[in-house]
């Protein structure tokens, strides 16, 4: 064979690799998403089901429920400390198929739980249980993927790579938003509450199968395999690298958190309107999310991801709280209210493009899996985890309807300060 046939097939064995370990990588991450925003989205129905004895009331229900949605991600930086010194060890992908199986179990006996009516006080017990390995699951779950996308992908494309990371927790929230719609629209409120909440945990079964066979028939990353016998850096510096990622992301992890996902509790317990209305501005603003990832990515190997970051973080604290009360005014149109939500989303996007990347880019291949999956665990815990919490209980405390932008706008501008720091230069 001739040397550049040779290196031809080379180059398409290549990029068949990266095809797979793409895709590989971003299926699990998308079933994560698909399923968190499920329990977003029909946070009110199981609050009434798990966290309403007799003579309780709605608002005490919905806070326990964003209590045990909290729960499950401070059990993420457990889960990527440990399935994250484990891929950092015995390789990514073994350490991968056990998370997908992990979630996909948990998520899928969600949807087969008995209800407080049923089993009393165990109903909310059994239910934070499975949130739990839900948690430690998807704190495991990021680090892999992220570290074989970007390990995998191509010269000069770790970013448009590692954007498929994000892309995929917008499609698996719009999916999760387009499932309970559909539901919300075929079945009658009765049947929703009584059974029909169950169907969109239940589906989690098939699609969690076929993420594992891709799983399956994924190799490991050729940058594990050059450096799995290589020292290991200071602990105190991978600690620094964790602590810097977490708050170049705070930012990306509270308002997308509060714009995608606890937008429809907030839309149905504060401004008083319907599921329907509540979904259709969540729809809305993860395309928004969609819309800007991938470019975003994309652009952030070319001029670098400080400036496409930095963008998304100074736009979100300047326009949270206009964008908020264009929702709040009785006198806004419907399509200026869906424009608003678009462009929350939309902002979002511009960080969570370049955000895989540029954790990737923070810690060598030796503690890669642990460093990154616990950066944006922690961050993730905090102002992800707690933003529904946070929101729906500071609201019950103070009466003000303004506390997501707030809140949104607060973390984004900690993290224009930490993306500062950033170099400018792009990623190899």
């Amino acid at each position: 064979m001739s040397a550049p046939a040779h290196d031809s097939d080379l180059r398409a064995a290549r990029s068949a690799h990266s095809r797979r370990a793409l895709f590989a990588g971003s299926v699990g991450n998308f079933i994560e998403w698909y399923e968190f925003g499920v329990y977003g989205y029909f946070a009110t129905i199981i609050a009434a089901r798990f966290f309403t004895p007799e003579g309780g009331s709605e608002v005490e229900a919905l806070v326990k429920t964003y209590a045990s949605f909290a729960l499950a991600f401070f059990f993420r930086p457990v889960g990527a400390a440990l399935f994250g010194r484990l891929g950092d060890r015995v390789g990514r992908r073994p350490v991968l198929i056990l998370v997908i199986a992990l979630m996909t179990a948990a998520t899928t006996l969600i949807g087969v739980l008995p209800t407080y009516a049923a089993v009393g006080a165990l109903a909310p017990w059994l239910l934070t249980f499975l949130r739990v390995l839900q948690g430690l699951s998807a704190g495991g779950e990021f680090g892999g993927a992220v570290s074989v996308m970007t390990e995998f992908s191509p010269p000069g494309r770790r970013g448009l790579y590692g954007s498929w990371q994000s892309f995929t927790v917008a499609l698996g929230l719009l999916a999760g938003a387009g499932v309970a719609a559909l539901l919300a629209t075929v079945l009658t409120s009765r049947e929703l509450e009584d059974w029909g909440w169950r169907l969109p945990f239940l589906l989690t079964l098939p699609l969690g199968l076929g993420a594992l066979r891709l799983r399956l028939r994924l190799d490991e990353t050729p940058s594990f395999e050059r450096e799995r016998q290589r020292e290991r850096p200071p602990g105190s510096q991978v600690a620094r690298a964790i602590a810097l990622g977490a708050g170049r992301i705070m930012g990306w992890a509270a308002a997308g958190y509060t714009f995608l996902v606890v937008l429809p509790s907030y839309l149905q317990s504060t401004l008083n309107a319907t599921f329907q209305q509540a979904l259709l501005a969540t729809v809305l603003a993860n395309l928004g999310f969609a819309a800007t990832i991938v470019p975003a990515g994309w652009l952030s190997d070319r001029i670098g991801r400080r400036p496409v970051m930095l963008t998304g973080a100074v736009l979100v604290t300047v326009l949270a709280i206009p964008l908020l009360n264009l929702l709040q005014h009785s006198g806004t149109s419907n399509a200026v209210k869906g424009v608003a939500v678009f462009v929350a989303g939309a902002v979002v996007g511009l960080m969570a493009g370049p955000g895989p990347a540029m954790l990737s880019e923070m810690f060598p291949t030796s503690v890669r899996y642990t460093g990154l999956g616990l950066a944006y665990a922690l961050s993730n815990a905090v102002f992800s985890g707690c933003a529904g919490l946070i929101i729906t209980e500071t609201i019950k405390r103070t009466g003000s309807v303004d506390i997501p932008a707030y809140y949104a706008a607060a973390t984004c501008a900690v993290s224009v300060l930490a993306l500062a720091t950033l170099r400018t230069g792009k990623g190899s």
